[in-house]
């Protein structure tokens, strides 16, 4: 049985945290510059082999991701807000797919110990693809915070 689609007014959110030993402005960086995004994006076993960010409203982004099976993914998007280095909110959607985009916040809030990353996934349109945000997004934040401490 197909799973159920749900309407725009009743789509499904997703919050995802992790506090980093990292400053703000050294996550913002790293998830808004091509090459630093290259050496951490994606849950364990994807690969980001390219990306392009053009960090302005209304500026676009688009990020390759080589899945396990070697099939390759392209998430592309456009920024509604660019708050360095506290906050972005851009769309997002599958480069293939038909569907309305989806909205992804980041928020970078200091704290004792580092930055809490706070990430929020709107609009989301079932339960498998929230699953599947929510495995790709802690992967990223475990890349992200593993990328920072090497660098």
């Amino acid at each position: 049985m197909p799973e159920k689609t749900v309407s725009p007014q009743e789509s499904l959110r997703l919050e995802v945290r992790k506090t980093i030993a990292a400053t703000p402005e050294q996550l913002f960086a790293a998830w808004t510059q091509p090459e630093r995004i290259k050496q951490w994006w994606g849950p364990e076993g994807v690969t980001c082999i390219d990306a392009a960010v053009d960090l302005c409203v209304g500026g676009r982004y688009r990020i390759g991701n080589r899945l396990p099976d070697g099939k390759v993914l392209w998430i592309t998007g456009a920024y509604r807000v660019v708050e360095p280095p506290a906050r972005l909110v851009y769309t997002w959607q599958i480069e293939s797919a038909s569907q309305a985009p989806e909205i992804v916040t980041v928020r970078f809030e200091p704290r004792e110990n580092g930055t809490e990353v706070v990430v929020i996934h709107e609009r989301i349109p079932d339960v498998s693809t929230r699953n599947q945000h929510q495995y790709g997004w802690q992967g990223c934040l475990t890349g992200l915070a593993e990328y920072v401490a090497r660098s």
